[in-house]
Parts: C-alpha cells; sequence; structure tokens
C-alpha cells in the first residue's frame, strides 16, 4: 500500500506492540508522518526506531488514554510537530483476565471500562475536534469480533469492545458530514501478547475456531486499516469491518 497515504499525519495509539506497532509501520510506509503513542515508552521507542530504519519519520509521545489531558496533550503535539492530524488508529486497548461474569471485581471491570470504552471516546473527542478545524480526516477504531459474539470469561471485554462499535456507528453519522470518516475493525485471534498468555492447548483450539485454518498476523489488520484511512474507502463510512478469518462467519 506505499503511497496510499502520501503527505498525511498519522497517529497510533498502543503503537507499542501487536496490531499497535504494525499499523505504525504500516502507516509509513504508506508514505505518513507517525506519531506513537503508548503508555510503555521503552516499547514505543523501538516502534518509532523500527519506523525510522525504513526511511519513515516518527516520534513517541508517552500517553494514557484513559486520562482526559494526556490525550488532550498527544494530538495537540501531534498537531504543533506536523501541523496536522489525517489518519488514525485508536488501538490502545486490554483483555482483560478471565472471569465468570459473577466472579469478576468491580476493580476490573472499570479498568476495561476506562481503557477499552473511556479511552476511545478521549481518542475520538480530542481527534474529531482537531479534524473539524481542518476539514476533515480518516480514523478506524480497533474493537475485535467479540463485539458480535459472546466469549465465555470475558463479559467486560465483550461488553467495551461492542460499545466501540456502537460509540464508532454514532460518531461516524455525526461527523460524515464534516468530511471525516470514522470505521471498526473487529479482529479475531491475532498473534500479539494477548494471545501469548494463553496455554498453548486453549491457543490450539482457539486457532481451531478460525475456518482459515490459523490465527491473524498484526499486519494484516495493520494493511486493512491503511485502507481505510485511505481515499480507496472514501465512500467507506461508520462500518464494522470483522477481520477474522471466517470466525464470524460460522
Amino acid at each position: 500500500m506505499k503511497g496510499q497515504l502520501d503527505g498525511k499525519v498519522g497517529l497510533v495509539t498502543g503503537a507499542s506492540s501487536g496490531i499497535g506497532r504494525a499499523t505504525a509501520i504500516a502507516f509509513a510506509r504508506a508514505g505518513a508522518k507517525v506519531v506513537v503513542a503508548s503508555r510503555r515508552s521503552v516499547e514505543g521507542e523501538k516502534t518509532v526506531c523500527q519506523i525510522k530504519e525504513i526511511g519513515g519519520e516518527a516520534i513517541f509521545v508517552q500517553t494514557d488514554v484513559s486520562k482526559a489531558d494526556e490525550v488532550d496533550t498527544l494530538v495537540n503535539k501531534t498537531v504543533d510537530i506536523y501541523g496536522s492530524l489525517d489518519c488514525v488508529c485508536n488501538n490502545a486497548g486490554l483483555g482483560g483476565t478471565y472471569n465468570l461474569l459473577v466472579d469478576m471485581s468491580e476493580e476490573n471491570w472499570n479498568y476495561l471500562v476506562d481503557i477499552n470504552l473511556k479511552g476511545t471516546w478521549l481518542c475520538l473527542k480530542y481527534e474529531i475536534s482537531t479534524m473539524l478545524k481542518q476539514g476533515g480526516g480518516a480514523i478506524v477504531n480497533i474493537a475485535s469480533a467479540a463485539s458480535v459474539v459472546g466469549l465465555t470469561g470475558y463479559a467486560g471485554y465483550c461488553a467495551t469492545k461492542g460499545g466501540i462499535v456502537a460509540l464508532s456507528r454514532t460518531a461516524a453519522l455525526e461527523y460524515a458530514d464534516k468530511g471525516i470518516r470514522i470505521n471498526v475493525i473487529s479482529p479475531s485471534g491475532v498473534d500479539t501478547e494477548m494471545l501469548a498468555t494463553l496455554p498453548p492447548d486453549v491457543l490450539a483450539k482457539f486457532t481451531a475456531l478460525h475456518p482459515v485454518g490459523r490465527i491473524g498476523k498484526p499486519e494484516e489488520i495493520a494493511e486493512t486499516v491503511v485502507w481505510l484511512c485511505s481515499d480507496a474507502s472514501s465512500f467507506v463510512i461508520g462500518h464494522n469491518l470483522l477481520c477474522d478469518g471466517g470466525y464470524t462467519a460460522q
């Protein structure tokens, strides 16, 4: 997809690993200047180094997306340094721990809501405000296949990811006529740190649920983000793209 984002400025949250890191690198390969955001500074700076190694331009801004002042600073710094904010991937999120609903602690529930749902809302709030001033932009929020199907033991994760889809559709309707396109990607199993914590037998069973016969690669999700941020998808608005190897088609 080289060249699809030439001259644009991209922002990726949760870009210290997995889908976020792959997306930041894909943005750079497509010609964008990239702002890498994450709570983890060492890993975030590593993403920046990887972008520079392929000839791209990037900076790192340490950010906790659950904190309004940090998100505001992130967006303002992006515009101050690069002059605009054209394409965004709001990827920062947590999977939570396995618990049946009645065993889930209030602390765990609140943590998932703060990062996954509130964090996405805060990012949208400040990103859209900036895009309104400049006349448009494209935003992709990362949800999950768990936004449309249940996942035993992960009620909080499913609820927050489903909330991201509903939030994104409403935001897309509110700002479509302002030149701002907002969409969602819902991956199923992807080879990231989150899945790496699963016991081998559990991972094998989960993998077998994918008709394609494997879990996804972060780069496959990243390329889909680039497409949704590019002019090639100019008529796609408010869509939840299930990038899941057939997982939810069953």
